[in-house]
């Protein structure tokens, strides 16, 4: 009789090596372990995670590398949108977790797999992510979560790993973190108070401000259609750009930062994250549209780009809204090249100048200050009179009503 196959996302960590064995022995399965690299691992330690998967019993290990993937998929959309969770955070981990659950569900589809199994809890954000998108992408797979169903401790993971003979060291860490291409988060610790500040120790990826420099950097960025094709006159590839960044960044203390926000189940979380990258990228992207692009056109692609990001990072990327709001961040980009000038300094990325051959601030089209070639005195004089006459008749109809009370 064929046994059942079940492939785990596999990170290495406590959870998902608890999984391992434990699935083994339950279901009588065979175990096919996958991690997706989206920038958070080193060749080192994806090496180490797959001898760890063979040692724990898996009789398949698969590595994905997921980071051309959640560039070109999810992070020029970010980019594009200026898409800030709560005006602060650049959705660093949702976009990953679209990108794995796609590789984890080709891995099973190829092995012939009975069931998917991920080591998320019942808590957070990340198990809704994973069971809505292995529901979409592969609804006839069972979708297997010991930890969420089993509310096992870290403590009892521990000593079940010990008794089978894979030793666990019994360490607790006080912050979970999460890395990758787009940025860092960290929670535990002092997140779990909206009173307490985050000490320096729990950033790992950029410099705290006192230890940078007090010289200021200027980096210029080009633009092509919303995406970001170039640093400092040198033509790169998007991964190669966002990793050139983040190091200049954390050089600066740039991309520090504190989160409160809804989680999709409905509770207030705080995470402390690390993206210089995405925050000077979508500082200078957004000053770049405010030259190119009519008031309305950032008025309502701000709107629809903001409900974009709470798609991604609610699980709701499936929806097919968000392919018809793709599609107009999209056209809205078809003017939004040239290049940026951003200032580093003290963990600040400040915005010095931007130019593009599509400026509506062209000095041969249209001055600002006390002249310009598009109308002359009088005709401004009529337009300021007619402009304010909306609001003048509703002051008359209001006294007017007022009086008759």
């Amino acid at each position: 009789m064929t046994k059942e196959k079940i492939v785990l996302a596999f990170s290495g960590g406590l959870d998902t090596s608890f999984c391992v064995p434990y699935l083994k022995e339950k279901y009588n399965a065979d175990i096919i372990t996958a991690i997706v690299d989206t920038g958070g691992f080193s060749e080192k330690e994806l090496k180490e995670i797959e001898e760890k998967s063979k040692k724990l019993g898996a009789i398949k290990h698969y590595t994905v590398d997921g980071k051309s993937n959640v560039f070109n998929e999810f992070i020029t959309y970010i980019i594009k949108g200026n898409v800030l969770r709560g005006g602060v955070y650049p959705l660093s981990v949702a976009a990953e977790r679209i990108v794995q659950a796609e590789e984890i569900v080709k891995i099973a589809k190829k092995e012939n797999a009975t069931a998917i199994a991920h080591g998320s809890t019942g808590a957070g954000n990340d198990q809704v992510r994973f069971d809505t998108a292995f529901s979409v992408l592969a609804p006839n797979i069972k979708i297997m979560t010991p930890i969420r169903v089993l509310g096992i401790s870290r403590e009892e993971e521990t000593k079940y790993l010990n008794k089978k003979g894979f030793p666990v060291k019994s360490e607790t860490k006080k912050y979970s973190i999460n890395s990758g291409l787009w940025g860092t988060t960290i929670g535990g610790g002092e997140t779990h108070n909206s009173w307490q500040d985050i000490p320096n120790q729990a950033f790992t990826q950029t410099q705290p401000i006192e230890n940078t420099p007090n010289d200021p950097e200027t980096i210029e960025i080009e633009f092509s259609k919303g995406i970001p094709i170039a640093l400092n006159g040198k033509k790169m590839a998007g991964i190669e750009l966002v990793k050139k960044l983040n190091e200049l960044g954390n050089k600066h203390g740039i991309g520090r930062g504190i989160h409160i926000g809804d989680t999709i189940m409905g509770i207030k979380g705080r995470i402390g994250f690390e993206a210089p990258a995405p925050i000077i990228l979508i500082k200078a992207h957004k000053e770049l549209e405010k030259l190119v692009l009519t008031k309305w056109q950032q008025f309502w692609k701000d709107q629809l780009s903001n409900f974009f990001g709470m798609a991604l990072h609610e699980a709701l990327y499936f929806d097919p809204i968000t392919t018809d709001i793709k599609a107009l961040i999209d056209s809205s980009q078809e003017k939004v090249s040239g290049k940026v000038k951003a200032k580093l300094l003290k963990g600040k990325a400040s915005i010095t100048g931007c130019k593009s051959p599509y400026s509506m601030m062209d000095k041969d089209i249209a001055t600002y200050g006390e002249g310009t070639l598009l109308w002359n005195g009088e005709e401004a004089k009529g337009f300021c009179k007619i402009y304010g006459i909306q609001s003048l008749l509703a002051k008359k109809a209001a006294e007017k009503g007022a009086k008759q009370k």
